[in-house]
């Protein structure tokens, strides 16, 4: 039994029932077809204006800046978000579109604003702090839970953490009694994006992935959003994914396009592939501190460009590439 007083008081952004979503995805086609396609087709296709979006990755690893900028290039507003483990990727979104409009008004607030060690980014605080935006607090792990609970196909998930704090006060959690042992546990509702957007280190053009290194919350987000696009550091033949299918982190079933996108997670970390740009990653925080260096700083290196592969160009381009690949491999 729950009551007021053992129920967060945060807003629920999306439809915990199963079944709604069930129905949602026994319509979804699992044929084996041919998902390539470019990064603005993929955007243009499944992100729409008020649609909840969710962010692959782990902190500034293997997140799918590409993706990202795409969305940002064509001004999607009104979004929901799943702010879970996000840095760089926050960061990103906070830069709302060229004519001032919101990229996203709706949160689910769990990592934010910090960039780990690298610091606090000081457009996403302005964003924050200017009441623009509902947000709905949660813990990276209970989240991450939301994701679990969603894949499973129900409608909650127990987990033991958030009582008492006031991270549960701020949230759309609820207290119940467990009917096994009598002790209290927080429930939090099950969480289904209408779409992720996850970069992996290989796919093939049906959509079936690898990811190397840590792939926190990303197995179960992309089992549990209705629409997945990913973007991958190469495409490899199927033989090659049937070659070692215990290999595989995220099924073609669950993927609608795939984007051959090198460098993809470029300024952030690929685990085996490059190592984060840090000067790129810190001139972006400095811009931050001057609103009008900020907005000469987006017209340059985001707005101003036309595509993901233009934006590494004026970051350095191969020679700069080459040296964070060679700074990712070195064994010094």
């Amino acid at each position: 039994m729950t009551s007021s007083e053992n129920t967060g008081r945060g807003p629920l952004f999306t439809d915990p029932d199963p079944d709604v979503a069930r129905a949602f995805f026994r319509k979804k086609k699992g044929a084996l077809t041919d998902k390539l396609m470019s990064v603005p087709d993929a955007v243009a296709r499944f992100v729409h204006d008020g649609d909840y979006l969710a962010s692959g990755g782990f902190g500034g690893n293997r997140i799918a800046t590409a993706l990202l900028h795409e969305v940002v290039r064509q001004e999607r507003t009104d979004l929901g978000f799943a702010g879970h483990t996000t840095t760089h990727d926050f960061q990103i979104l906070a830069a709302g579109t060229r004519t001032g409009k919101l990229i996203f008004s709706r949160l689910d607030a769990a990592y934010i604003l910090g960039l780990e060690a690298r610091g606090l980014s000081a457009q996403a605080r302005r964003l924050m702090e200017s009441g623009e935006v509902e947000v709905c607090e949660w813990t990276n792990y209970a989240l991450a839970c939301r994701f679990r609970a969603a894949a499973t196909g129900v409608p909650f998930m127990p987990v033991r953490s958030m009582l008492g704090t006031d991270t549960f006060r701020e949230s759309a959690a609820k207290e119940i009694e467990c009917p096994f042992t009598g002790k209290s546990l927080t429930v939090v509702p099950a969480l289904y994006p209408d779409v992720a957007l996850i970069h992996v280190h290989e796919s093939d053009l049906f959509g079936n992935c690898r990811i190397r290194g840590i792939t926190v919350a990303d197995w179960d987000l992309s089992r549990a959003s209705k629409h997945v696009i990913v973007s991958a550091e190469r495409i490899v033949s199927t033989d090659e994914i049937r070659s070692d299918p215990n290999a595989t982190a995220i099924p073609a079933f669950c993927v609608d396009a795939v984007c051959h996108v090198p460098y993809g997670s470029y300024p952030g970390n690929m685990a085996g592939e490059y190592f984060s740009d840090e000067v790129h990653l810190k001139a972006w925080l400095d811009a931050e501190q001057d609103v009008e260096a900020y907005r000469a700083f987006l017209d340059k290196y985001l707005y101003g460009v036309d595509c993901f592969e233009s934006y590494l160009e004026i970051c350095g381009g191969e020679e700069r590439l080459a040296e964070l690949r060679r700074l990712e491999n070195s064994s010094e």
